[in-house]
């Protein structure tokens, strides 16, 4: 607290004192606070609300505050009948500050937590403790600032029927990291509802976003940045925060793990004044930051470029984001009309956070065949079912033919650590499916050598136990040929994912599947975790 704000509350002190026919006492002039343990115990000195300020052979002064009960004083009287007993008003931080005397804060070690500990009963345990004894806001600061330093993508909070359990994704992982009492998990969901902006009183799924500086007790400071995914349970309100990377050189084509051959046809697709560009997959799968790697290629002084996204998870110089809030007015065409307003603004390249109904589909095809370059993420299992769910949103319409350049559809898959990887022969089941894959490569790929194919599985170091570092993205893109979009073109009610994958693949397309058994004959990854991920 500043010095002008302590004077002028001491002052406030003063004058409430007055009105109520009590003595002052301004404690911050008081240099050498004397304290007197054998007055009152700590539990009595908040019970009571009152500080013994001074004490002599007859006389006993407490300081007291002003809605400290006359049932407390009456007691203290009682107490203490061989003494002259007075009180005086103090202020609120003046009873903090003597409190802090009587009972001092514990001093809290903030342990950073190691990937070898990472779901350990050891680890849970520790940082179990950790929060136990520290205040909401740093429970909050704590757990992300471990999260970032583990490089987990999400935090995890769960409800079970006795304690609170929390989790960090790492690397497309759940990993436990702590436990918490009921009590104590409520007091963190309070504070994070607070600043997220949410409620905890809801029988509905809420969305939220939290974006402060918290100065820890240790004197550290810790930035928060996480969205919020909220929904009730018959335990209580379970929270998913995902993290947002605040690292600006993440988001770079270069370090999205593109072959020669798909960053070829990105580059040129990008290159162009319009069209569509589509990343399909799961929540989790890398879509925004592909879209924001993009972005951040093609933002030049010589370029319009705004984005419409729920919510703006990176702020980028010399871009006009547009965030999106459809849950507070209920209209489910919030992206449609803030898109529509957009184009009035004559942007060059315009992304949408999400298409998610008919109206913003529609016009994002319009504005793709209107002269501008529209990037957008849409929820999909493939390339192939996203035009198939896409003509289901907008119906049979030759027009978005014309508007598509480029669908990518994308997973995570976990990179082998290198230092640890172990070789080993292929079984039987494994050459099987290597065959299978390699003998349906598009027509002209050239089929990688196998001979004496050793693949690899995750070992294991003191240093990383789990045998992985990082993720990698298996992908499948195609741009709009000839054979899909005569097949597109068709008045037919049987368009199918399959249909529209095979004249891909006819196309030269290659498959997620195959993409991430390449990566696997290449040690980049294990065949267990393609399995894992891609099934």
């Amino acid at each position: 607290m500043s010095q002008d704000a302590r004077l002028d509350e001491e002052r406030s002190t003063q004058r409430r004192a007055q009105v109520l026919n009590y003595n002052y006492v301004d404690t911050s002039q008081i240099t050498n606070k004397e304290l007197f343990r054998d007055v009152l115990t700590n539990e009595e000195l908040y019970r009571y609300k009152a500080i013994p300020i001074t004490k002599n052979q007859n006389g006993l002064l407490f300081g007291i505050l002003t809605n400290t009960s006359q049932q407390s004083l009456k007691e203290l009287r009682d107490r203490f009948i061989d003494y002259r007993v007075g009180f005086a008003i103090i202020s609120e931080t003046g009873y903090r500050d003597y409190m802090k005397l009587y009972d001092p804060p514990k001093q809290i070690e903030y342990h950073d937590i190691e990937i070898n500990q990472a779901g350990t009963d050891q680890l849970v345990a520790q940082v179990s403790q950790v929060l136990e004894g520290v205040r909401a806001d740093d429970m909050l600061a704590y757990l992300v600032s471990q999260a970032h330093g583990l490089g987990a993508s999400d935090i995890h909070l769960e409800t079970q029927k006795d304690y609170a359990r929390i989790r960090f994704r790492i690397d497309g992982v759940l990993h436990p990291i702590a436990q918490l009492q009921p009590d104590k998990y409520r007091v963190l969901i309070s504070a994070i509802a607070s600043a997220g902006n949410v409620s905890t009183s809801t029988d509905e799924a809420q969305q939220g976003h939290i974006a402060q500086t918290v100065n820890m007790a240790d004197g550290s400071t810790v930035d928060i940045n996480v969205r919020l995914e909220t929904v009730p349970t018959i335990n209580g309100m379970d929270v998913v925060m995902r993290l947002f990377n605040m690292d600006a050189s993440k988001y770079n084509l270069e370090r999205l793990g593109l072959t020669t051959s798909e960053r070829q046809v990105v580059d040129a697709i990008i290159s162009q004044p319009s069209g569509l560009v589509m990343v399909v997959g799961p929540t989790g799968s890398g879509k925004t930051t592909t879209l924001y790697s993009i972005l951040n290629t093609l933002n030049t002084d010589a370029r319009k470029i705004i984005t419409i996204e729920d919510p703006v998870e990176y702020g980028f110089p010399g871009i006009t984001q547009i965030p999106v809030h459809p849950n507070e007015s209920g209209d489910d065409n919030s992206f449609a009309d803030k898109l529509r307003a957009v184009l009035r603004l004559d942007p060059d390249i315009v992304m949408v956070g999400e298409v998610r109904d008919h109206d913003t589909a529609k016009t994002a095809l319009q504005a793709a065949l209107t002269g501008h370059l529209v990037l957008c993420t849409f929820h999909a299992s493939s390339a192939a079912a996203a035009l198939t769910r896409l003509a289901d949103v907008i119906g049979q319409n030759p027009l978005f033919v014309s508007a598509i350049r480029l669908i990518m559809a994308q997973r995570l898959v976990r990179r082998l650590d290198p230092e640890t990887k172990t070789a080993y022969d292929p079984t039987e089941a494994e050459w099987q499916r290597i065959n299978s894959v390699l003998d349906s490569l598009p027509p002209g790929y050239e089929k990688p050598n196998v001979e004496g194919l050793q693949l690899y599985k995750a070992g294991s170091s003191e240093k990383n136990p789990y045998g992985y570092e990082g993720q990698i993205a298996v992908r499948e893109q195609f741009t709009m040929s000839d054979d899909l979009r005569h097949l597109l073109e068709k008045p037919s009610n049987s368009l199918s994912a399959q249909s529209i994958e095979e004249a891909a693949h006819h196309s030269g397309m290659l498959t997620m599947s195959q993409d991430a058994v390449l990566k696997a004959i290449a040690g980049e990854t294990s065949l267990d975790e393609v399995f894992r991920v891609l099934g």
